[in-house]
């Protein structure tokens, strides 16, 4: 299906990608057009591989490759200067490109038996809530996805961590599965987080990650009293309880009360928004972790998922 140009859901240790051969640029375009999504959004090229990795880029500095190294397989990808078999379809017209290497098995022999480089973004619609189950892929993209190929549920549940490895320094473009301290631990310095950057990457755009209810992030303590306030309001609320209130008694419409394990949080997070949605919420109150090790990435996500959407 690949080779034939067509779009294949595969499921990744992060969330289910929807994948077209990267040097196939009608097979690229085509996954914009199935998404909605805008054609200067860069995609990742999955590659079965670090030692592919030279295949895909021009140079490959000796920090992106320490970084490879110690997290591929894994939930890391390196933005570095675009290689000549990257068609510009696949970077929005950038000439960098973001890889990784997916830590699944499935996606791992799908890789092997392709011989090839797979673009593959979240396979969902452009902006809304990551799919971590086949199962979600078929529910959202239905016919539009030629073959999907069900691996399982996701076992880190939020997407790839992003490094923009093209400076001297590298930085944190995207929070994800890879988190900050590990990776600084690695380089042994300090990794910057910045809010906006020179480099177009995945997960930038200010609403993202959303669910059909609008997300209301306010303090842990008062996460009880917006969302009883907003019920008596007429909103259908749901409510992501954090753990540390478990006990409280709610008076909203859903209530999923969060693990207190992180993993476990970022593995559930978009499962939670899924089942509010299907709930019939039409608000979800929500609270921001602490943001250390995962956590980060979470904060990140429900940032987004609350970000301001356009009315067009």
């Amino acid at each position: 299906m690949l080779r034939a140009g067509g779009l294949v859901a595969l499921p990744t240790e992060t969330v289910y990608g929807l994948g077209a051969n990267a040097e196939d640029p009608t097979a690229v375009s085509r996954i914009f057009q199935v998404k909605g999504r805008p054609p200067t959004h860069p995609l990742i090229v999955h590659i079965g591989g670090a030692e592919h990795l030279g295949d895909w880029v021009q140079d490959v500095p000796a920090t992106a490759r320490l970084l490879a190294e110690r997290f591929w397989p894994g939930p890391l990808t390196l933005v570095l200067r675009r290689g000549q078999r990257v068609p510009l379809e696949a970077t929005g017209g950038l000439e960098t490109v973001a890889v990784r290497v997916p830590d699944h098995p499935v996606a791992l022999a799908l890789l092997s038996a392709f011989d090839g480089g797979v673009t593959a973004p979240s396979a969902n619609r452009f902006g809304s809530v990551s799919p971590t189950t086949a199962d979600h892929v078929r529910a959202e993209l239905g016919d539009a996805v030629d073959f999907v190929l069900d691996g399982g549920p996701c076992e880190v549940g939020v997407e790839s961590t992003i490094v923009d490895a093209t400076g001297e320094i590298p930085s944190i473009l995207r929070p994800g599965g890879v988190t900050r301290e590990d990776l600084e631990a690695v380089l042994g310095c300090p990794l910057a987080v910045p809010s906006t950057s020179r480099v177009r990457v995945p997960g930038q755009h200010p609403s993202h990650y959303a669910p059909r209810a609008r997300v209301v992030l306010v303090e842990p303590e008062k996460v009880v009293a917006e969302a009883e306030l907003a019920q008596k309001l007429g909103h259908q609320v749901g409510v992501l309880l954090p753990a540390a209130f478990a006990d409280a008694t709610v008076k909203a419409h859903a209530v999923v009360t969060l693990p207190r394990s992180t993993a476990l949080y970022a593995r559930g997070l978009y499962g939670f928004l899924r089942e509010l949605d299907q709930r019939g919420c039409d608000l979800i109150v929500a609270s921001l972790p602490v943001e250390e090790g995962l956590g980060l990435a979470i904060a990140n996500r429900l940032r987004r998922a609350a970000g301001p959407r356009s009315t067009v």
